[in-house]
């Protein structure tokens, strides 16, 4: 596993175009930006990555790099088992794949 912190990732993402902060509602990702929010079947998962806490367990984290169908770019951070039955089984099954 890399040593790669958490924000250093999102600054990379970043680098790399994926300049929007996503948050996960309960069928869908939201953008507060631009006020967009995207189903499932409206955007992909271009890359998942895995930060686990040095010290704390609760510090587990993963970071999304998703492309929307209209071709915009960010990052959605969750924690583990945070979104666990508080999300739809078509969004949990997006991003868990």
């Amino acid at each position: 596993m890399s040593n790669t912190t958490l924000s250093q990732k999102i600054n990379e993402l970043k680098d790399q175009g994926y300049t929007l902060d996503f948050n996960i509602e309960s069928d869908r990702i939201s953008e507060h930006k631009d006020k967009t929010a995207y189903k499932p079947n409206e955007f992909k998962v271009d890359g998942v990555f895995r930060f686990e806490g040095m010290s704390n367990p609760d510090d587990n984290s993963i970071l999304y790099a998703i492309t929307t169908s209209d071709g915009k770019k960010g990052v959605l951070v969750d924690g583990y088992g945070v979104s666990g039955g508080q999300i739809s089984d078509e969004l949990y099954q997006k991003l868990s794949r």
